[in-house]
């Protein structure tokens, strides 16, 4: 007889997992060292060797020779699924190595359990594609797929947010009308959702949940937007080259400047295009370093850095550095109004559609009573600044951002195998 059932919150930017056993609270599984979470990241090494979560980015970041990826969650629902990738000069299908991080974190449950862990519950956003109901359904059916492949036998979803929302729940004394903001580092999900102790026993909470939106915006896109503003200019972006001051290509930056794709701007096309320019750019010391990425390959190096300036900004209204990656070590600053400003139609797009997911559940912003925050980009100041503004009555909860999913589906997973 199984005692455990999971719940697995598999993120863009990084992933968690829990148990649940009856009659007992969910508990967060340590998936790398004592950490409860792992970031979504794999590093194939020439050695053969793999390796995940913060190892994998330690061996990239030194310089070991391998592959290394992350944002693989993307890659869901797209055609990329069913072509592959190079690794290391040998072609691999994205499903394998999905199930690779997947059986990594299973791997760790059932070490925590001493037992197999069969039955899951795995966070979903309420959109993997945004406009494409198509691409959404196959994003969830390569997620189970993968899920049953790699050992669990029942395989079931959750949106996210309400994962978060019945974290919550266990901790309220009485009845709140709540609004969930869930900021992941793909995706961001809104829900408003009835919680209070006469709910929580419920089999079924489909009455409890009054509306769910969500677009494909997150802390990735944060990051692409501080990259492209305060970092690519210093790699030549926006820079002029040739006998008619043209402006240099900006495609390898914008390859560059998001985790998805950064491993394509090693192509021999990126490199050709590259050396073309620089032999006639204006101000080559700036362009040289994007090809001084290109040849060490270095752009996880630079994201790393650009992820390390947003997590700054939300304590301090200014952050340098200097990019010792670089042969120059050209110096960066940062003030917290450029990166509000960089990430200003990301805020209005997600603002636009939290008003929608009011509207659709029919209740006005001043009858929120309870704001559940999960996800590590709503420490952004402006985001909380703006969900204030917003819900001027409603008490703010910010416990457990990194946790509240993985501890929801926990939950979930016991009532519904249970």
């Amino acid at each position: 007889m199984t005692d455990f059932y999971g719940g697995i919150d598999f993120g863009t930017t990084n992933s968690s997992a829990a148990l649940s056993e009856a009659g007992n609270i969910p508990f967060m599984v340590p998936l790398e060292g004592q950490d409860i979470t792992v970031p979504t990241a794999l590093f194939f090494g020439d050695n053969q060797k793999v390796s995940f979560g913060r190892e994998a980015m330690r061996r990239y970041m030194l310089g070991e020779q391998g592959r290394c990826m992350r944002s693989i969650k993307r890659i869901l629902g797209t055609s990329l699924m069913s072509s592959g990738t190079l690794v290391n000069g040998r072609f691999v299908k994205f499903e394998d190595i999905l199930k690779c991080f997947l059986r990594y974190i299973k791997q760790r449950m059932d070490e925590t359990a001493q037992e197999c862990v069969d039955n899951v519950v795995m966070g979903r956003p309420v959109h993997f594609r945004d406009n494409d109901a198509d691409g959404d359904v196959r994003a969830e059916n390569e997620l189970r797929q993968a899920a049953k492949n790699i050992g669990f036998v029942n395989v079931e979803f959750q949106y996210e947010p309400i994962a978060a929302a019945f974290a919550h729940e266990a901790i309220l004394d009485e009845e709140k009308l709540a609004c969930v903001i869930d900021i992941g580092g793909g995706t961001s999900d809104f829900t408003i959702i009835r919680l209070g102790p006469k709910h929580i026993s419920k089999s079924n909470r489909e009455d409890d949940i009054l509306a769910s939106t969500g677009v494909r915006i997150g802390g990735n896109d944060f990051d692409k937007e501080l990259a492209l503003k305060s970092f690519m200019p210093e790699l030549g972006m926006y820079t002029t080259y040739g006998n008619k001051s043209l402006f240099v290509p900006t495609s390898q930056y914008f390859e560059l400047s998001e985790w998805s794709s950064v491993n394509n701007l090693y192509s021999y096309q990126n490199f050709r295009i590259v050396n073309e320019v620089l032999i006639q750019a204006h101000e080559p010391d700036k362009y040289s370093r994007l090809r001084e990425v290109m040849e060490k390959e270095r752009g996880h190096n630079l994201l790393a850095e650009t992820e390390a300036f947003k997590i700054a900004l939300t304590t301090n209204a200014l952050h340098s550095a200097q990019l010792s990656f670089l042969d120059d070590k050209p110096e960066i600053v940062v003030c917290a109004d450029d990166f509000e400003a960089a990430i200003n139609w990301e805020m209005k797009k997600l603002e636009q559609v939290l008003e929608e997911c009011l509207t659709q559940a029919g209740v006005d912003a001043d009858k929120i009573e309870l704001i559940v925050l999960t996800g590590g980009s709503t420490e952004i100041p402006v985001l909380q600044r703006r969900v204030s503004q917003l819900f001027p009555l409603a008490k703010l909860s910010q416990d457990n951002k990194l946790a509240s999913v993985g501890l929801g589906l926990a939950y979930d997973s016991r009532r519904r195998f249970g």
